[in-house]
């Protein structure tokens, strides 16, 4: 089923191939990664290698002769992170391809790890491979099913799911699969059971600034273990860590980073929420919106769009600024519901940042002005209007 579901990010993923002599692909694992590569590699000679497979790790013993021996192939290769030394390999066949005048391999590369940790070990790279983020499905690809990608997250295993049990399961097994297998496996030497509580902290803490001193305290571990254990999921791209807004402004400034649970439907299984009703009731609701609507509008942001909160000490805040490779600054408030409560200094808050777009997101789905060059807008639109005025 999920071959059936057209992935917003496809163009982005053809574009960077079309210059790149490697491009990484980089998300959560079952996130679509393969499915969506293998799909790419329908469409031209490709080779698909899965470095969790004893076999295609074998036929790597010497990756140069077996990169050599396939040089007119699309190579995909899976699970990246779990063979570092590939891609000084991987340089190798890169530049002598290039001093040759000869055709290059491409390949596409699909990792589960963040950037910023793949980069410890591609730095050979540099210059010779694009870096791609995919996140889970988005409001776009589902279409009007917005209450059900919420619920369920944007795994498409679970998104899939029968019913809301069979999806709460199968996330479930994705959280124990990670506490249990992947981080060991990265290296990491950490307690499952105290990650699994520290995961499930900060789904209670969605989106506030944290304590990691008062964490610690409930873990019986120091402030900087907390920081280390924070690192490792937000590396593996379960956790978005959003800094506040730096740009000099003449008020005193939250200085505290906030923290997301990612995905919607770990968030949801993490607390114990079941279904749709139970979300309505829960206090977590807001937040679980606000984290979902950001996941949403970060899918569709143009390369090198950078994105902030704004929050000041006496409480102004703005849930999301976006600053786009152009001049533009966006504001955008994020509030649940049909008839969102706005704050009266909204506006005046976005001029302090100097927004050049003011938007509420809500929980309707049409587009109206509030006055002061404020729109209420739906979720679906404005990610529209991301991909009009910057497309893919």
């Amino acid at each position: 089923m999920q071959g059936m579901l057209t992935r917003w990010i496809t163009p982005k993923l053809k574009q960077s191939m079309a210059h790149a002599p490697a491009v990484a692909l980089l998300g959560a694992r079952q996130i679509g990664k393969t499915t969506l590569a293998k799909q790419i590699g329908m469409e031209t000679n490709s080779l698909y290698l899965d470095l969790e497979s004893p076999e295609d790790l074998l036929k790597l013993s010497d990756a140069t002769s077996f990169f050599n021996a396939h040089n007119d192939k699309l190579i995909i290769i899976d699970e990246i992170q779990r063979a570092p030394d590939l891609f000084m390999v991987l340089r190798g066949v890169i530049d002598k391809n290039r001093q040759n005048g000869q055709k290059y391999n491409q390949f596409l590369l699909l990792g589960s790890a963040s950037m910023d940790l793949l980069r410890q070990s591609s730095e050979s790279l540099a210059g010779r491979i694009s870096y791609l983020d995919m996140g889970g499905l988005n409001v776009l690809e589902t279409g009007e099913d917005t209450k059900n990608l919420w619920l369920k997250g944007g795994f498409p295993e679970s998104y899939l799911a029968e019913n809301d049990a069979i999806a709460m399961n199968w996330l479930e097994d994705l959280i124990r699969t990670y506490l249990e297998r992947d981080v060991p496996q990265m290296g990491f030497n950490v307690s499952a059971p105290r990650l699994r509580r520290l995961w499930t902290m900060l789904a209670h803490l969605q989106g506030e600034p944290i304590n990691c001193s008062k964490l610690g305290g409930n873990l019986e571990v120091d402030a900087k273990t907390i920081s280390n254990y924070i690192d490792i999921l937000e590396n593996l791209l379960l956790v978005r860590r959003i800094e506040p807004w730096h740009v000099n402004v003449k008020k005193r400034l939250v200085k505290s980073p906030r923290y997301y649970v990612r995905d919607s439907g770990i968030l949801h299984r993490l607390l114990g929420i079941s279904n749709y009703d139970v979300l309505l009731s829960n206090p977590i609701l807001g937040k679980s919106w606000e984290g979902f609507v950001i996941e949403n509008i970060c899918s569709v942001l143009p390369r090198h769009a950078e994105i902030y909160f704004y929050r000041t000490a006496a409480g102004a805040e703005i849930d999301l600024v976006i600053k786009m490779p152009s001049s533009e600054t966006w504001a955008v408030e994020i509030k649940y519901g049909v008839a969102p409560k706005i704050n009266k200094h909204f506006s005046q808050t976005c001029n302090d940042i100097g927004a050049t777009k003011k938007y509420v997101v809500y929980g309707g789905n049409d587009e109206f002005p509030i006055g002061n060059d404020v729109n209420i807008i739906s979720l679906s639109k404005i990610m529209e209007k991301l991909c009009i005025v910057l497309p893919l």
